[in-house]
């Protein structure tokens, strides 16, 4: 088994794509286009779901990004614990997470905490999206020894 993406209801596509692909150097695999209708009314479970999307990849990781026209989606607590139920966050490898955190934090990322090295060597933080949705940074620690 295999994932194959993540799906993020979003305020503005255009501006999720902007912080994807300067954060992360993700691009779109497609142009932003219209959804809606039966087939998405189903799937979705959301009667008379409209709007817009992109989907979005970098390395491994692929976005489907959805922006709601219809039904307007309340706005999201952009401070929600990630103790809430739910998915509370999507992880990250990066090469040099020290120098992803500063370039991130000097662009105006919100994050949690500095980078945090676990006793394993495994370094993470927690950040968020314009939509205050979490991801994680992660750089794996060396290998084990002996």
């Amino acid at each position: 088994m295999k994932i194959d993406h993540i799906g993020i209801s979003v305020a503005d596509v255009e501006r999720s794509i902007a912080f994807y692909r300067e954060m992360f150097g993700m691009e779109p695999l497609c142009p932003i286009s219209p959804f809606g209708g039966g087939d998405f009314e189903r799937v979705m479970g959301v009667p008379g779901a409209q709007g817009r999307m992109c989907v979005i990849r970098g390395n491994d990781v692929q976005l489907e990004l959805f922006e709601f026209a219809n039904p307007a989606p309340p706005a999201q607590d952009p401070n929600a614990s990630v103790s809430d139920r739910g998915i509370s966050h999507f992880g990250i490898t990066v090469r040099d997470i020290d120098a992803t955190y500063e370039r991130m934090l000097a662009a105006g990322v919100r994050f949690h905490c500095p980078v945090t090295t676990f006793p394993s060597g495994i370094k993470a933080a927690y950040g968020r999206d314009p939509d205050g949705n979490v991801f994680e940074l992660l750089e794996m620690g060396p290998p084990p020894t002996g």
